[in-house]
């Protein structure tokens, strides 16, 4: 039977009742989604004033990992000590790419002139375990060693994404954090995949149904990274929810909505960051469901969390004397 939910923002509600929706994924949907048209980043500079170039790096088993990399064009703003925004993509761990909800790092670019760099980690069932956080650490490395020639200030690299984004970003946190570099700003984790176990009582409330992302879906997502491991076979790389130590951690926004499968997993996160004496900033936007600013960014709930997060961002490189 399905449990009582949080009433949708009543916009959000009516724009969702035009998308279609699905229950599950399985093997042969996902098909079918991966050959759906990509976004169209070569419309993308045509509304900005940005140069793009693409860049590969190797993983740890030397697979090339392509990175975007998306810098003002003009010359007014440009120096030494740029931002970096490090941008991990949503999909579920199983599609998407490095162009997915670029919008949204491409506005800080806009306002404060930040460099952001988007990576193509390999995706689910196809890489499976810590490949897929191995490769977005690669793509933090190759920044941070070519922070010169980026124009930026390696210590001023915000790591952020959004879904399975977040979760990954989640990742690389820990593991610079536990590898002792390269340093991080920040973390950025916009409704973040980070519990595989897929127990909380938010991801039993979006069961038994179709919707943005369900549990179902996000138990074929995992199980296509994870496959057969057990529960005490699972990296916190992997899995961020896992880790027994969240001390040490740059200061970190995490939002989530009030009506999506990943609220409780998200809210717990951040609590255990103020448990161990660190630093973090919580959203939860009320009637929001998963990705509600990235599918309808025109909706006036997910106007004022985009504003958020950018005041929020403001605040962190006004303190890194970026501002």
């Amino acid at each position: 039977m399905t449990m009582a939910r949080p009433d949708l923002d009543p916009e959000l509600c009516e724009l969702l009742a035009a998308m279609p929706l699905m229950s599950q994924l399985s093997p042969e949907i996902l098909a079918q989604l991966r050959q759906l048209p990509s976004t169209p980043v070569e419309s993308l500079p045509t509304r900005r004033r940005v140069d793009r170039r693409e860049v590969t790096v190797p993983a740890k088993d030397g697979t090339p990992i392509p990175l975007s990399v998306f810098s003002p064009a003009y010359t007014d703003r440009v120096t030494a000590d740029a931002p970096c925004v490090y941008w991990m993509h949503g999909g579920g761990m199983v599609m998407g790419d490095r162009f997915s909800q670029i919008d949204i790092p491409l506005e800080w670019l806009d306002i404060f002139g930040a460099v952001v760099v988007s990576v193509d980690y390999r995706l689910a069932p196809e890489a499976t375990g810590t490949a897929l956080v191995d490769d977005c650490y690669q793509g933090l490395l190759w920044i941070a060693g070519h922070s010169a020639e980026l124009g930026i200030d390696p210590s001023r690299i915000v790591v952020a994404g959004a879904s399975a984004g977040g979760g990954l970003a989640a990742g690389v946190t820990l593991l610079a954090r536990d590898l002792g570099t390269p340093a991080i700003a920040g973390q950025m984790l916009i409704c973040p995949m980070l519990d595989h176990r897929n127990t909380s009582t938010s991801s039993r409330q979006y069961s038994g149904g179709p919707g943005v992302w369900t549990r179902e879906m996000n138990e074929f997502g995992w199980r296509a990274v994870i496959g057969d491991l057990a529960d005490d076979e699972v990296s916190p790389y992997i899995s961020p929810a896992l880790a027994d130590d969240l001390t040490g951690l740059p200061t970190t926004y995490i939002d989530t909505g009030s009506a999506e499968v990943f609220r409780d997993e998200d809210t717990d996160y951040a609590t255990r960051i103020w448990a161990a004496g660190g630093q973090s900033e919580l959203h939860v936007w009320a009637g929001a469901f998963h990705g509600f600013d990235a599918l309808f960014p025109q909706a006036r709930i997910s106007g004022t969390a985009r504003r958020t997060r950018t005041e929020w961002l403001a605040r962190l490189l006004s303190s890194n004397g970026v501002a």
